[in-house]
């Protein structure tokens, strides 16, 4: 009698293998000979789910991005405004381990995305739904009167990105300078200043 193969849990298998690979190793270490060890896999595996190393990375770049989606949904079910902004953008900090992963991969596509145009476009992409989720519960906490600052909404957001993305970095190359906590007063303080 043939085995049975699930190929779907095979291709999540093959793409939360890269995502430890990556995460431990750094991307560069991602080889597909690295992914399919990790996997308990030979290449010719691999092969058969994907085309190339490309389509692993970004498969396994997307995979997380859906997996962060479908989490940060369940936390902002019901919520709005200011207290759904607050939970999006703590939910995109290195706050537990969970994210730290996470983010530890993000980081890792950036200089990756610089000089593969189909990696930089995933990561426009992406970018450009958070960016959109953020404008949006700005302008709903600024028509609920929870926001004092009249700012360019664009532009608040942009800041609010920036610094989520720059206490991420400092988190990960500056553990003796920076706790999960400070990253947490940090965000919130400059919320409440809004």
């Amino acid at each position: 009698m043939p085995k049975i193969v699930d190929h779907d849990e095979r291709r999540r298998e093959v793409l939360s293998a890269a995502r430890r690979v990556i995460v431990r190793d750094g991307i560069d270490a991602a080889t597909t000979r690295a992914i399919a060890k990790e996997a308990g896999y030979s290449n010719g595996v691999l092969a058969h789910y994907f085309t190339d190393k490309d389509e692993i990375l970004l498969s396994a770049l997307r995979q997380s991005h859906e997996r962060i989606r479908d989490r940060l949904s369940r936390k902002v079910d019901g919520v709005s405004g200011l207290a759904a902004l607050r939970e999006l953008l703590l939910d995109n900090l290195p706050l537990d381990a969970e994210r730290t992963q996470e983010t530890r991969l993000e980081v890792s596509f950036w200089s990756r995305s610089l000089a593969s145009e189909r990696l930089a476009e995933v990561q426009r992409s992406e970018a450009a739904e958070l960016r959109a989720a953020v404008r949006d519960l700005l302008g709903q906490a600024r028509t609920a009167g929870e926001l004092t600052t009249e700012q360019n909404l664009d532009d608040v957001a942009e800041h609010l990105l920036a610094l989520v993305d720059g206490l991420s970095l400092h988190l990960l190359l500056y553990p003796d300078r920076l706790r999960r906590v400070d990253l947490e007063r940090l965000l919130l303080q400059h919320l409440d200043g809004l």
